[in-house]
């Protein structure tokens, strides 16, 4: 269910214009400039050209502004319980906007509509537009990135990797961080990583005689106990076994 409590489009601010609420709202609020604009991002304020989206998900600081001589932009706040909301793979963050007049006339059907039916429906085609523009911005932005990030992980799978650690390293929330990486390698970043971890002491089982434990501590894991049973899980023998085979 969505509900709509407040909308507008081709709202225009001054040259001095500042929007700050530090701790959010208690709901969504989707915004779309259309002169370039100001935004903080994770403690740092940075220009933004003009047909950039953002949405600031409930409780999270918003602070944005004119850069220019006058700021314009479309808005809306609402609450929403759907997955194409909840789900939606980058919050708090900026992003391109590829077909503004697209997202204009949707905001005007937004803004004169009242069938809480027909809002939903404009909302969600909002979204996906949104998202379709997103998922192309930043598949080609983070390609690199990733694939450094990949690398680093199979020649270091013993580090401490977490999602979030990963995604602050890229300048993504994790959600979209993982959305991204499923994509490219057709995996999940945590699955790659104890993937990376087992291949290691598969090498380790066979070329060394180091000690379970002690090939366990070298691949990150803090519990032979805990080794043992992922190494099982996927490998379907030991890493006893497993060595006397190999």
């Amino acid at each position: 269910m969505t509900k709509i409590d407040s909308v507008g489009y081709d709202a225009v601010h001054p040259d001095n214009f500042r929007y700050d609420i530090p701790e959010g709202f208690h709901n969504y609020i989707l915004v779309v400039t259309t002169t370039p604009a100001y935004f903080w991002i994770q403690g740092t304020i940075t220009e933004y050209p003009a047909h950039t989206a953002i949405l600031y998900p409930p409780g999270q600081k918003i602070w944005y502004g004119a850069s220019r001589e006058l700021y314009s932009n479309h808005w809306i706040r609402f609450s929403s319980d759907e997955p194409f909301v909840l789900n939606f793979p980058q919050q708090g963050i900026p992003f391109a906007v590829s077909d503004p007049e697209y997202c204009h006339r949707l905001f005007q059907l937004l803004t004169w509509e009242n069938q809480e039916l027909v809002i939903s429906s404009l909302l969600r085609i909002l979204f996906d537009k949104l998202h379709d523009d997103l998922s192309k911005e930043q598949k080609g932005n983070h390609d690199h990135e990733l694939l450094s990030l990949r690398r680093r992980i199979s020649t270091s799978p013993e580090h401490s990797w977490n999602v979030s650690e990963m995604a602050d390293e890229l300048h993504i929330s994790a959600g979209h961080l993982q959305f991204l990486y499923k994509e490219k390698f057709q995996i999940s970043c945590m699955d790659d990583v104890i993937n990376f971890r087992l291949q290691k002491s598969k090498d380790l089982l066979t070329y060394t005689t180091q000690s379970v434990a002690r090939i366990a501590e070298q691949c990150g894991y803090n519990n032979t106990e805990h080794f043992c049973r992922q190494f099982r899980k996927n490998v379907g023998i030991s890493p006893g076994q497993y060595r006397k085979e190999s």
